[in-house]
């Protein structure tokens, strides 16, 4: 009889909290650069829907924080509506893609993290009048 395969313990991320495979640590907000450069990016953003929902992920209030470094490396932190999104697995990397179109950044890095848990409450208002929640 074969041995079952055991589950993975190692290497797994957090239960709660971020999942630091492409963790912010260790970058600093550089306050003039992130205001030159913050419209662009969040522009390119508004163009980066949830698969599942018409609305972009900025209006969805899945954007937590933004920020530039002076080398010009966009941060961002963000969530999913649910850790079984099935959108887990392209979205980060949309996310990346769209922030590195932007003129004057050199890279970017994107970094999901559940906590706060998102809610509905986190929507604006053009997100909840897209999806008729008015």
């Amino acid at each position: 009889m074969k041995p079952l395969p055991m589950v993975p313990t190692e290497n797994l991320p957090p239960e709660s909290g971020s999942h630091l495979s492409n963790s912010l640590e260790g970058l600093t907000a550089d306050p003039a650069k992130t205001d030159e450069l913050r419209p662009a990016i969040q522009a390119e953003l508004k163009k980066v829907y949830d698969p599942e929902i018409p609305v972009d992920i900025w209006e969805l209030g899945l954007i937590y924080d933004l920020f530039v470094t002076a080398e010009g490396v966009a941060a961002i932190r963000m969530t999913l509506t649910a850790p079984a999104c099935p959108a887990a697995q392209i979205l980060p990397g949309q996310v990346e893609q769209a922030a590195k179109s932007v003129a004057g950044v050199t890279d970017a890095k994107v970094e999901i993290v559940w906590e706060p848990a998102w809610t509905k409450d986190r929507m604006s208002d053009v997100a909840r009048l897209q999806l008729g929640m008015w």
